[in-house]
């Protein structure tokens, strides 16, 4: 699995003109691509990952002060541009691969005790966000 974490001081995703999540104080906002060969138990480590990730103000976490999390789907996360213009998406696992582990990452988040906010699985998604650092993390598991 593969995931890019940004701090935020808030963020939003819409669908059809329509807030489908957000967070409105200092959190983090994933994106979260899945490959083929992924599995639950990544999906369980990533998630332990982000809640315990030292990258808000004062080097605290997410478990440290109760910070919320804007999860969305983001297969293009695993486009490969190496070779031409345009991407192809062969590593991205298809959606019924990929939808549960997303799911996945984002139930253990609530297990572990976060504020989990979702975006529409395989949606054209707007995505609205306030960078805060810049603080931009490309995780891999």
């Amino acid at each position: 699995m593969r995931a890019v974490v940004q701090r935020v001081s808030s963020a939003s995703v819409t669908v059809d003109g329509a807030v489908v999540g957000a967070i409105d104080e200092p959190g983090l906002l994933v994106l979260v691509g899945v490959t083929h060969t992924d599995t639950p138990a990544e999906a369980v480590k990533l998630a332990a990952k982000l809640w315990g990730l030292r990258i808000l103000h004062g080097e605290k976490s997410c478990s440290d002060v109760g910070a919320p999390l804007l999860v969305i789907s983001q297969f293009t996360l695993y486009g490969d541009a190496r070779k031409g213009r345009r991407p192809t998406w062969q590593a991205a696992a298809p959606g019924p691969v990929a939808e549960p582990l997303v799911e996945a990452v984002c139930a253990e988040l609530r297990t572990l005790g976060a504020h989990v906010e979702t975006g529409v699985f395989g949606a054209d998604m707007k995505v609205a966000l306030t960078n805060d650092g810049p603080i931009t993390l490309v995780l891999e598991v």
